[in-house]
């Protein structure tokens, strides 16, 4: 496999419409159309109220990006760019999804599906961060901006022990931060219109 064909592969995995798929067939909606319109766990949760649906999305978009490494792993033995690479077209997918024009959800789950396997120290800085901030602010969109910001921050300046700790690890740091700050910036990307109705808001 080269690592071309993993790229469009991981995309496609990435790109299952799962919140959509399952609302469809469970409630006969369009989740693009009711809530926030974003096609991911909280969404899929508010809008039926059924923690069981919830879970369920949450379960599914987390396994994309473990595949998605998993992949890599399988067919790219310690090559910490094929892993990365190919988790960032998991998440690419998740978020513009080709089969629901280019919609998605934020790709927080799915990224961390991935970082669980790859490099578990990002994923826990991530999750730290986002617990800190939800307790000085209650807003879900807020925290979740703030704790990747604060990833990618800790990407640049810990770049080493991080990279360290990262399974495999990236043979220069530039590679590693470069690649953690593109997943980042993907997420983030899906995190603007919030952000700016925050913004407008107040």
């Amino acid at each position: 496999m080269t690592l071309s064909i993993l790229l469009v592969i991981s995309y496609i995995v990435g790109s299952f419409p799962t919140g959509f798929i399952i609302l469809k067939l469970t409630h006969n909606l369009d989740i693009r159309k009711v809530g926030s319109g974003n096609v991911g766990t909280l969404n899929s949760f508010e809008v039926t109220n059924s923690k069981k649906i919830g879970i369920l999305v949450l379960f599914i978009d987390l396994t994309k990006g473990t595949i998605s490494v998993l992949l890599a792993k399988l067919f790219f033995p310690n090559d910490f760019l094929a892993s990365v690479l190919s988790l960032n077209a998991a998440v690419l997918g998740h978020c513009y999804s080709i089969w629901i024009n280019f919609s998605g959800g934020r790709g927080l789950a799915t990224a961390a599906g991935g970082a669980l396997f790859l490099s578990p120290a990002v994923l826990f800085i991530w999750l730290l961060s986002w617990i800190l901030i939800k307790k000085l602010n209650p807003n879900i969109h807020i925290a979740n901006v703030g704790a990747t910001i604060i990833v990618i921050l800790t990407a640049i300046f810990f770049a080493e022990p991080l990279n360290f700790i990262t399974f495999p690890p990236a043979k220069e740091s530039f590679i590693f931060i470069f690649s953690v700050s593109l997943l980042m910036f993907i997420i983030l990307t899906k995190h603007l219109n919030p952000i700016k109705e925050i913004i407008y808001k107040n």
